[in-house]
């Protein structure tokens, strides 16, 4: 197996073990203060190829990217000495892993099943969405044009959550807790570019991100990584206020480069208030064309 390179061309493999050697403490581990400043935070390369038994000079050409031999029992090893949690380990085998990867497959067309579709449109009480793995909207209902903004009134390739939750002023204010909702896009970017290096789409994606934005530069440069999990998220509404909803994901086995994402409300609770609230005002007429904007769904709503 040998070394990943990321998008942006960079040694994947080297760079997200040393972000994670930077951040564990010594202490932590019970590592022995031996009196030596150091001159970087957390692990010693030499501490590092202790406690993975290997060799330091192995470690030294694993985080440089010059050796082509990573076996399993070693991936583990350093998986273990790094306190990697079930998502890093995973992306830590993603990354190192390439002589299987074959050619590069041809980009999917960004088309929704019909019956998709359909489902959608009948969702009259769920905001809902599909996305692809770079988080691009491929398809929408009335609901989450409500609840997020109107995706219809953007061009094909603004739509993008990633994209709109760092360079979209209005879209940024919605989430109650920024920061969170940021790394947290962050975190599951960076392990689909571990997942897809020859993706040139995802690739420009994350290079002009890291050009534009200030925090997305430093919170790449930190290797989190995260996997698919069960989501909260609060929004600061313009029209409904506060609401807390869950985030819902669901798998499209015709297109598995697909996912559904669905937004609910606990029953009964004053979230389910606020989201009947924001749904009913979305299906209001207006005095213009019979449906304001934030109905507006790219064919999809009934």
């Amino acid at each position: 197996m040998t070394p990943r390179d990321t998008p942006s061309g960079g040694n994947d493999l080297g760079d997200f073990l040393r972000a994670r050697r930077a951040a564990l403490d010594p202490h932590r581990l019970g590592l022995p203060d031996d009196g030596r400043p150091r001159r970087v935070p957390g692990l010693r390369r030499e501490e590092l190829a202790q406690l993975a038994h290997v060799s330091i000079d192995y470690v030294v050409r694993l985080e440089q990217g010059r050796t082509r031999r990573v076996s399993r029992s070693v991936l583990d090893a350093l998986a273990d000495a790094l306190l990697l949690a079930p998502d890093e380990r995973a992306y830590l085998f993603t990354v190192a892993d390439v002589a299987s990867a074959g050619p590069a497959p041809r980009p999917g067309l960004p088309q929704v099943d019909p019956q998709l579709g359909q489902l959608l449109a009948t969702m009259h009480d769920v905001p809902a969405m599909v996305l692809n793995r770079r988080m691009d909207v491929l398809a929408w209902n009335r609901g989450a044009a409500a609840l997020l903004t109107d995706f219809g009134a953007l061009a094909p390739e603004e739509r993008n959550l990633i994209r709109l939750t760092f360079l979209d002023d209005d879209f940024r204010a919605l989430y109650a807790d920024w920061p969170g909702a940021a790394r947290e896009c962050v975190a599951v970017l960076r392990m689909e570019a571990g997942r897809h290096p020859q993706d040139r789409a995802l690739a420009a994606l994350i290079g002009e991100l890291t050009i534009r934005d200030a925090d997305f530069r430093t919170w790449w440069a930190g290797h989190q990584v995260r996997g698919p999990r069960r989501l909260t998220k609060t929004y600061l509404h313009p029209v409904a206020g506060g609401i807390t909803l869950d985030v819902q994901q669901f798998s499209v086995d015709t297109q598995p480069d697909q996912q559904l994402v669905a937004y609910t409300a606990p029953p009964d609770s004053p979230a389910q208030q606020a989201l009947r609230f924001l749904l009913q005002w979305a299906a209001r007429p207006t005095p213009v064309d019979g449906a304001p904007a934030a109905a507006r769904d790219g064919g999809l709503a009934s």
